[in-house]
């Protein structure tokens, strides 16, 4: 069975983006989910004096534990002024203190979705740069625009929809 681990890069209890990664993970037949939460992993902003002082936080230890058990990750970004949550962006930074090959080369569905009409675009833009040179693994990658009009518990526009089952199909082809 294939292990997927899902998150919505945000803090927020009510998230559309983690809503879209759970929707996502699921969509996949014969995958154990392991959906996670970032409030579950809320640590101090990462320092250098902090790791010196204290090393590597034990949750992000736990979280990269849970990133090396998967087969493949689906991440679904939440655009905050244009860029990563601070959550998000937080735990990478702890994470990254754990030795290089953060996603170990697994196979990526990289999402983002938001109420506006772009989806979160430059966020997942800003993801696709930055943590695509992180990793040797393939990365699919969908933008699913109007949150509100066009997900209720699925994608509700057929177009978005073929769309994003083609980008579903070729994340689950590269974990072969």
């Amino acid at each position: 069975m294939i292990k997927i681990v899902a998150f919505g890069a945000s803090s927020s209890k009510t998230s559309i983006n983690k809503k879209f990664a759970n929707y996502a993970a699921n969509q996949m037949k014969n995958a154990e989910v392991n959906l996670l939460d970032l409030n579950d992993y809320e640590m101090p902003i990462y320092s250098v004096d902090k790791e010196s002082e204290f090393g590597v936080h034990p949750l992000a230890t736990k979280f990269r534990e849970q990133l090396d058990a998967a087969d493949g990750i689906i991440i679904s970004f939440a655009e905050h002024n244009g860029a990563y949550s601070a959550a998000f962006k937080n735990i990478l930074d702890w994470i990254s203190r754990g030795g290089p090959n953060i996603w170990g080369n697994k196979p990526m569905l990289f999402l983002s979705t938001s109420p506006g009409a772009r989806g979160a675009q430059t966020v997942l833009e800003i993801a696709l740069g930055k943590l695509g040179r992180m990793t040797e693994g393939k990365i699919e990658h969908f933008s699913l625009p109007e949150f509100d009009k066009n997900f209720d518990v699925e994608i509700t526009n057929t177009e978005l929809k073929a769309a994003f089952t083609e980008k579903l199909n070729a994340f689950i082809t590269n974990l072969a």
